[in-house]
C-alpha cells in the first residue's frame, strides 16, 4: 500500500513542480499563471502536452528548447524532482490520512516558489505569502491539528509586530531597510501554521543558513541577500523533521 501511494505521490508531485515552475517564472514578471499555455520563454512557441512531461522531457530535450534549442534553465528539473521528494517525506513522516500532512503540503509546496522567486528576483510575492496567514489559521480549527488556533492566532501578531517594530528601528538606525515587507508577511503566515514554540527556531535556523551563505559566498559585506530562500528552507525542514519532534517533546514534557 504505501509503495503505491509514493509512487502516485511521485506522479503528482512532479505534476505541481511542473505547475510551480509556472509560479516562479510568471509571477516575479506580474504575468497570469493561466493564461497563455505552457511557451518557450524565449521563442514564446507553444510546447504541446507531449513535450511538456514533468522531469522526463526535459531530459529528452536535454534542457532545450525543441523549436528555438535555447537554454531551459536547471531549476525546472530541479523542482519537478524536490516537489515530489518533500510529498513522499511529509508522508513517511505523518501518513496520508493525518491533517498534518495535508497543511504541511501546503505550506512546502508555497515555500519552494517563494525559494526560487527570491534567489532569483529579490522578491516575496504577496500573493504567495499574504494567503498563509488565513490558510494557518483555518487549519488551526480542524481536529487533529498540532498547533491550537488562539496559538497560531498569537503566533501571528506577535512575530508581525514584532518584525514591523524591528523593521522600523533598524531603518531608523541605519538609515536603510534591513527586513523587507515580503520577509515580515512570509514569516507572519509560517507563524499561524507553527505556532509560537516552533518559531524560535525556523527563524534561527534561517539565519544560521543565511549567515553561513554571507560568509562563504557573499564577497561584498555591504551587498545585500535573499533572506526569504534561507526561511523557505527552514520551514520545509521543520515541516518534515522539526515539528513533529517539538510537539513529541512538548507532550513528553
Amino acid at each position: 500500500m504505501n509503495t503505491i501511494v509514493i509512487i502516485l505521490l511521485a506522479v503528482l508531485g512532479a505534476i505541481l513542480g511542473s505547475f510551480i515552475n509556472v509560479l516562479i517564472y510568471r509571477l516575479p514578471r506580474k504575468e497570469s499563471i493561466i493564461y497563455p499555455a505552457s511557451h518557450c520563454g524565449n521563442c514564446g512557441k507553444h510546447i504541446p502536452a507531449y513535450l511538456n512531461i514533468p522531469i522526463i522531457s526535459y531530459i529528452i530535450l536535454g534542457g532545450k528548447c525543441k523549436y528555438c534549442h535555447a537554454k531551459i534553465h536547471w531549476h525546472h528539473l530541479l523542482v519537478e524532482i524536490i516537489t515530489p521528494l518533500i510529498l513522499i517525506g511529509l508522508f513517511l513522516q505523518y501518513g496520508l490520512l493525518n491533517i498534518l500532512f495535508f497543511k504541511y503540503a501546503i505550506l512546502c509546496l508555497v515555500m519552494i516558489p517563494i525559494f526560487f522567486i527570491d534567489a532569483f528576483h529579490q522578491i516575496i510575492p504577496h500573493k504567495l505569502s499574504i494567503p498563509l496567514i488565513p490558510l494557518g489559521l483555518i487549519f488551526a480549527l480542524i481536529p487533529g491539528n498540532d498547533v491550537g488556533v488562539i496559538n497560531s492566532l498569537i503566533a501571528a501578531i506577535i512575530i508581525f509586530c514584532f518584525l514591523v517594530f524591528l523593521a522600523y528601528a533598524y531603518r531608523l538606525a541605519r538609515k536603510v531597510d534591513g527586513l523587507g515587507g515580503g520577509d515580515i508577511w512570509l514569516l507572519t503566515g509560517i507563524a499561524a501554521f507553527f505556532g509560537l514554540l516552533s518559531m524560535p527556531y525556523v527563524v534561527l535556523f534561517a539565519a544560521l543558513l543565511g549567515i553561513i551563505y554571507f560568509l562563504i559566498f557573499v564577497k561584498n559585506k555591504k551587498q545585500g541577500f535573499a533572506f526569504g530562500t534561507f526561511i523557505a528552507i527552514s520551514t520545509i525542514l521543520w515541516s518534515l523533521f522539526g515539528a513533529e519532534t517539538a510537539l513529541s517533546y512538548v507532550n513528553l514534557i
